[in-house]
């Protein structure tokens, strides 16, 4: 259920099937990393995948981001839980994301808060996985909040791409 009302904005980048916010010099931050699957897969598989087993030093670092942003009115967001899900539709959530956009290869989510937009779009073509977020920053402390996490957050991708290689072998 959307707990929000605001329009779905999103556009796909040329030739794939990555979803982002806005046209990449809207963008107060992207990034896109790739993997390389076994076999194909579908998006929601490979998230399950990527969240089963949460990085330790995630459930830190999100108690400290929440305790932190908290102070300046943004909403606690928790984490991931590492519960696995079959399927899942517009509009409910995955975990603290709000499921915008599903279909087998493509899975967006987003977290819309007072002070930035986030949207990971999680997506599969063949035997490639690509874990793409894009950020539109709405005042100061947004753009305050994406000085640490714009550098983490690739970090984090890359190690969650190296424990999911790990789990298939």
């Amino acid at each position: 259920m959307l707990h929000r009302s605001y329009i779905v904005t999103m556009i796909q980048l040329p030739n794939t099937n990555i979803r982002i916010l806005r046209p990449l010099p809207e963008l107060y931050y992207y990034d896109r990393q790739d993997m390389l699957l076994p076999e194909h897969m579908r998006a929601l598989t490979a998230w399950n995948g990527m969240t089963r087993d949460p990085q330790p030093f995630l459930k830190v670092a999100f108690q400290i981001r929440d305790a932190i942003s908290s102070v300046f009115g943004v909403k606690r967001i928790g984490g991931f839980s590492g519960k696995s899900v079959e399927t899942v539709s517009s509009g409910q959530y995955l975990d603290f994301f709000l499921v915008e956009y599903v279909d087998d290869t493509c899975l967006v989510l987003t977290e819309r808060d007072r002070h930035l937009d986030v949207m990971t779009c999680i997506s599969t073509h063949e035997k490639k996985l690509s874990v793409t977020s894009s950020v539109c920053v709405h005042n100061l402390f947004g753009r305050l909040y994406m000085i640490p996490v714009g550098i983490a957050h690739r970090w984090i991708v890359r190690g969650m791409f190296r424990r999911y290689q790990k789990q298939l072998g």
